[in-house]
């Protein structure tokens, strides 16, 4: 169906429904960044991709399906002040309800990454951003 990615295949009375990879990743990425506290880590390639026009809101978030389960990954960054093991239980809790509300999707896992901590002067910078 596209380009390698990885569906989650539901088959319902009348036909079927198969969501990508990117969109779970995207309902991660979304549910994630409303948790105070919280702004999504991203790497290189992705910064760079963004510079050239190329948007992925699931940045930072690494998603394997097996068997119609999710295992999520996602790198954060924490806001400075803010509890890390609270705000990190918040994400796993609101990745979890997201993906089971918006794509009934089994979630095995959220492993939270915290790549690092945000301090109010990169806050600022990050405008746009929830922090």
């Amino acid at each position: 169906m596209g380009e390698g990615r990885e569906y989650i295949f539901q088959a319902e009375e009348g036909g079927s429904i198969q969501i990508s990879e990117d969109v779970i990743a995207t309902i991660a990425a979304v549910s994630a960044t409303e948790v105070e506290g919280c702004s999504l880590s991203a790497n290189l390639g992705s910064d760079i991709a963004e510079l050239l026009g190329k948007r992925n809101a699931g940045k930072g978030i690494k998603v394997r399906l097996e068997e119609n389960e999710a295992t999520i990954d996602v790198a954060i960054l924490i806001a400075y002040g803010f509890p890390i093991q609270e705000v990190a239980k918040q994400v796993q809790e609101a990745v979890t309800n997201g993906l089971e509300a918006m794509a009934s999707l089994t979630v095995r896992a959220v492993n939270v990454h915290v790549s690092g901590i945000l301090f109010p002067k990169e806050q600022k910078q990050r405008s746009g951003k929830r922090n």
